[in-house]
Order: C-alpha cells, then sequence, then structure tokens
C-alpha cells in the first residue's frame, strides 16, 4: 500500500498519469469551460482548414439578437477544439463528422474531411501536445464573436487562438444554426 500510495502521490505509475489526462479531455468534450516559443519549420507554414461557405450570397450584418451567451460560446468552443484533439489523436474523424451540420456534410464526405487535416495526424507526436494544452487554457477570442445572416441563415463565427507553446494554435470555426442548434459549418486550425 506504501509504494502504491508513493507512486500515486510522486507520478511513478503512469497510469494514473493517463487516467487524470483522460480526465481533462473528457470533462473538456463533456463541456466543461476550465480555465506558450519554438519554431516548427514546415509545420508553421501548413494551413488546414474546410468551409462550405460561399461569400457571394452573404451579409456580413451582424445579428447579435440571437448571440448565444459566453459560457455557451467557451463551451461549443471547447467541444470543437476537443473534438479536432480527439480526432487528430484517433485518426477518427467520424464523430466530429457526424456532429457537423447538414450543411457541412452536403459539401464534404467523411474521407475528404480527414484528408483535409492528413498533415496533422502525419505529425501528430509534435502536434498532440500542442493541441492537448488547449484543454487547460482559455481562448483568446478576436474579434469578438458575432453573428453573420448567409442566404437567410445565422451564422456564428468565432476566431481566436489558444497561446500554446511553442506555437499558438489559432482558429476559425463556423456554426449554422439549424434547429435551434449550433452545428458546425467550418473548421480552420493552424498552428503558427
Amino acid at each position: 500500500m506504501r509504494i502504491f500510495l508513493s507512486r500515486f502521490l510522486f507520478g511513478k505509475d503512469t497510469r494514473v498519469s493517463g487516467l487524470i489526462a483522460l480526465s481533462v479531455v473528457a470533462l473538456i468534450a463533456l463541456g466543461c469551460t476550465c480555465g506558450k516559443n519554438f519554431d516548427l519549420g514546415n509545420l508553421a507554414k501548413n494551413s488546414n482548414s474546410t468551409s462550405n461557405s460561399t461569400d457571394s450570397a452573404s451579409d456580413d450584418s451582424a445579428t447579435n439578437d440571437a448571440m448565444p451567451s459566453k459560457e455557451y460560446l467557451d463551451a461549443i468552443i471547447a467541444e470543437t477544439t476537443a473534438d479536432f484533439n480527439y480526432a487528430v489523436t484517433l485518426n477518427d474523424f467520424s464523430k466530429m463528422y457526424e456532429k457537423a451540420s447538414s450543411d457541412f456534410k452536403n459539401t464534404y464526405t467523411e474521407q475528404e474531411f480527414k484528408s483535409k487535416f492528413q498533415d496533422f495526424v502525419d505529425r501528430k507526436k509534435v502536434i498532440i501536445p500542442i493541441l492537448s494544452k488547449t484543454v487547460t487554457m482559455d481562448p483568446e477570442l478576436s474579434p469578438e464573436p458575432y453573428i453573420r445572416t448567409e442566404q437567410g441563415l445565422e451564422i456564428l463565427v468565432v476566431k481566436g487562438k489558444y497561446a500554446t507553446k511553442p506555437v499558438p494554435m489559432t482558429f476559425e470555426y463556423e456554426y449554422v444554426k439549424r434547429n435551434d442548434e449550433w452545428k458546425l459549418l467550418k473548421l480552420i486550425v493552424k498552428l503558427v
């Protein structure tokens, strides 16, 4: 018992460390809103994104009447980031794809979505530690989240970054409102 407690308290048991890490990721994925410089060479040049937005039919006027609460924004950002981390870690984008909007699914197949982020998967030994740090951080949002209208649909636009080290993770997420629920429409993640 003494050896077990010693390993537990001083972190010599990797199972305990793994359970703690899994618990933190699970908290973020379930909506917990918990609350930095080294050059990665070519990685910094890579930008991966998926979008089905058509700017030709957009009305960029902000309609903040339907703006979700700060708590909801924090939760949806954390959930999307955690889902992306999970997808890259396991090279399995199916759960994230299933959560996306029908508009997103009509634009991309699951395989196309996965292939957009293949560089992240190929470099996951470098990328996963960076993405995992976002679990305990609050993002810096800039500009403030806003809602635009496109083809009669409300689209929530959220841009920002996590001040992770060795490089920050910047993101642009867009969500479309379907049946009073915000669903993923656009996902851009960069490590620069």
